[in-house]
């Protein structure tokens, strides 16, 4: 490998990086709290609600990400990393309310109605009682998500969002040293992913041990 791409070219790597990382811890937590929301109202006892979150997750879930990021940035008059942020968001929070839903199915139906007998509301009960524990439950299938998302990210490059391929792109056209860029690209991915592989796998143990 040249490595005089990676020293010459450092400032745009590191930029890429920085916005790979804003966007993907941005698009994280912004998914993880809207599919929690999602999955409260795929099992709602209420039809109306019922209908918009399965709706929402079989559209947005069935539709590649990079049409949902090109039709933001085309309809809104946005950034490409602020479109980009927002298509991973969508596309993200479907797949996170399904593993969230599938947790909270698994939880004993007498809890919640333990809960709401204790005087909670049903979205209380919701968030107090039944969504800690099935978080918990969905941990493995949740860090496969934000790993994904964090490898997602790199479709941002479609919308000049400024990420890592974006910048591997402009230094690869300048450079010809197309695979040698690529090949030190997929090395700060891993820097995203691989922590987070482990730290997902650690706090999987740590609260296995806690039940």
């Amino acid at each position: 490998m040249n490595f005089a791409i990676l020293t010459e070219n450092m400032d745009l790597f590191l930029e890429g990086f920085k916005i790979t990382l804003i966007s993907s811890v941005i698009a994280l937590i912004a998914s993880l709290l809207l599919g929690a929301f999602i999955a409260v109202l795929r099992i709602a006892p209420y039809k109306p609600l019922n209908w918009f979150g399965t709706a929402y997750v079989e559209f947005f879930r069935n539709i590649p990400l990079l049409v949902i990021m090109l039709s933001v940035y085309l309809i809104f008059p946005l950034k490409g990393i602020t479109a980009g942020t927002i298509g991973l968001i969508i596309y993200t929070t479907a797949f996170i309310a399904e593993a969230i839903r599938a947790g909270i199915l698994s939880i004993p139906k007498g809890q919640l109605e333990a809960a709401r007998s204790s005087g909670l509301t049903y979205s209380q009960a919701m968030r107090i009682v039944i969504l800690p524990q099935a978080i918990k439950i969905v941990i493995p299938p949740l860090g496969n998500q934000f790993i994904n998302l964090v490898k997602n990210s790199a479709l941002l490059a479609a919308i000049a969002g400024g990420d890592l391929m974006y910048q591997a792109d402009l230094i690869s056209a300048r450079t010809f040293a197309t695979m040698d860029t690529y090949i030190f690209v997929a090395m700060f991915y891993l820097v995203l992913t691989i922590p987070l592989s482990l730290g997902v796998g650690y706090l999987e143990k740590r609260l296995a041990k806690s039940n």
